[in-house]
């Protein structure tokens, strides 16, 4: 499998697993089949209040634990120093293990929901540098960051980020976004990577995945590799948890490429950073 490395030199797989909508049952069992399958990066959040699943899962995959990559994330209603802390110490708890390989600060703080948001991003990522600093974090990034967010984030920052996990699938993928990210070395992360479920009605996706002999999912998947990015495909389903993992023996030409990224909108969740608690379709 391809593997990307960090701006700290760390490496993180190309493709993860992602948990988002998964309940307890369903949690533990797909988190255990992704592990068997190959995955090695899993993605949870501590909004999609399944951390205590995922960590199950995990544990009785039997999977050594130094061989998985585990994210959760900080919910933007706990910026700030001290509620960064105690956040953190509540997924760490849930997930039942004694350090988080990735943390993520999930949303951007705006001018909506914070009076001084810079100063609210800023101190958040000064207490998530010291949990680095105790070893209790091995790598931390942002997700839903715009350029404007990560400006001044940047320049208050010791350690920079490693990852920002946005919203990246055919017909709604954010070039500006993700150019800003590999002009600072930040790796995209790609969440909703089937644009819920769009992609599946989509013609051109389906004629090009026909030449492929892929599916259209494969083929999505693909796309955001091509794109150098980082995907976390989501399934309960075992059969497609197995064919996700299975995008490694095919690349797509630059002219099918291009076909995708030139798709009309589709898919979006109406999830802007700028927006909450508003949002927009």
């Amino acid at each position: 499998m391809k593997e990307y490395t960090l701006n700290n030199g760390n490496k993180i797989p190309s493709i993860g697993f992602g948990t988002y909508k998964t309940n307890e049952k369903e949690g533990i069992t797909s988190v255990k089949k992704a592990l068997h399958t190959g995955y090695r990066l899993i993605d949870t959040a501590a909004k999609y209040e399944n951390e205590e699943a995922v960590g199950k899962g995990i544990k009785e995959s039997k999977i050594k634990r130094e061989e998985i990559i585990v994210t959760t994330k900080l919910w933007r209603e706990n910026l700030g120093y001290e509620s960064t802390k105690k956040a953190f110490a509540s997924s760490l708890k849930k997930l039942d293990l004694e350090y988080i390989d990735l943390y993520l600060i999930h949303w951007p703080a705006n001018a909506k929901n914070y009076n001084n948001w810079q100063e609210a991003n800023n101190e958040s990522w000064r207490a998530m540098e010291e949990l680095v600093e105790e070893g209790k974090i091995r790598n931390i990034g942002v997700s839903n960051f715009w350029p404007e967010h990560l400006e001044p984030l940047l320049k208050a920052a010791k350690i920079k980020p490693v990852i920002n996990q946005i919203e990246f699938h055919p017909g709604y993928w954010q070039p500006e976004v993700a150019q800003y990210c590999k002009k600072h070395d930040i790796l995209v992360e790609a969440w909703s990577p089937l644009a819920r479920g769009k992609v599946f009605e989509n013609e051109e996706i389906k004629a090009i995945a026909k030449k492929y002999d892929k599916s259209v999912a494969q083929i999505c998947l693909r796309w955001i590799l091509e794109h150098d990015a980082l995907v976390i495909p989501k399934s309960s389903t075992p059969k497609r948890i197995e064919d996700n993992y299975d995008i490694f023996d095919f690349q797509l030409s630059p002219e099918d490429i291009k076909i995708i990224d030139n798709l009309p909108k589709m898919g979006f969740s109406g999830e802007l950073p700028n927006h909450w608690p508003d949002k927009v379709n």
